[in-house]
């Protein structure tokens, strides 16, 4: 049986029978067709459905009891009739061995390698220098060689309007829009995008067209403004969850280079 049919089984299941089986304390072990369900199963299933917002109940430990009944009886049958030698039955059943093999070695590792207050505050203090103090709300016109750029940057000092020689700029996003591309602080853009707009004087535009990968951009800043940046405790759980992924990311990469791979 495939595994992603289990949890909208056993969802219907914990509806039907938290209604309509009788409060009972379960037994220490149960036996399908002389086959032991351990309690340690039934109470790790228990255990899932109480982290998902249910409540520890009898009625609650005997639907999961007769879950786990049903899913041995299917099983029984599946292994009757020859399931488990089925090639394809074999690597999703060792796929979701390693899977489950994986999550515990990382949930391990993550319990034995905590995140400091220390940790989250260099963290929050390297996110604050990259985002920086100010954000900015420019418009740019791309274009695609230094003769249009020219051309668009001389019509500038001329007088014409960037909303209107923004509408030939090869930005779908922001052409109709007179090139503006709202608030955003620096780490928004890329370098040179980043580097020429943060030297910009209000109301300015830039009169060198600046490369990109994306072509040559003429910026115009319109205006500028403090970040209203929120405190280490209002995104302290954002920045540890962060630096759980890198740490449990560089781990994999650090066990990947050693591995020996024929």
């Amino acid at each position: 049986m495939n595994r992603t049919m289990h949890a909208p089984l056993l969802a219907v299941v914990l509806i039907a029978m938290a209604a309509a089986v009788q409060a009972a304390p379960p037994a220490a072990a149960t036996k399908v067709n002389g086959k032991t369900i351990p309690q340690s199963s039934i109470d790790a299933l228990v255990s899932a459905q109480v982290a998902k917002g249910q409540t520890d109940t009898p009625e609650l430990r005997n639907a999961v009891r007769e879950e786990m009944i049903r899913r041995e009886v299917l099983t029984q049958e599946a292994e009757r009739k020859g399931f488990h030698k089925k090639p394809d039955v074999v690597s999703q059943i060792a796929m979701t061995r390693q899977g489950v093999l994986i999550g515990a070695y990382l949930q391990n590792y993550v319990e034995n390698h905590p995140v400091t207050d220390e940790m989250v505050k260099a963290e929050y203090d390297n996110l604050r220098k990259t985002l920086g103090e100010k954000e900015y709300k420019v418009r740019h016109i791309l274009v695609g060689t230094e003769e249009e750029a020219k051309a668009v940057i001389d019509k500038l000092k001329a007088g014409e309007k960037f909303e209107e020689l923004a509408k030939q700029s090869k930005d779908p996003g922001s052409k109709e829009r007179g090139g503006d591309l709202g608030w955003s602080n620096k780490a928004s853009y890329v370098k040179p995008f980043s580097d020429a707009m943060v030297a910009l004087e209000k109301g300015k535009f830039t009169e060198t067209p600046v490369k990109s990968d994306f072509g040559l951009h003429i910026i115009q800043l319109d205006d500028v403004r403090d970040i209203k940046a929120p405190t280490v405790e209002e995104i302290k759980p954002q920045l540890s969850q962060r630096l759980q992924q890198k740490m449990v990311e560089k781990h994999v990469q650090e066990l990947r280079a050693k591995a020996k791979v024929q």
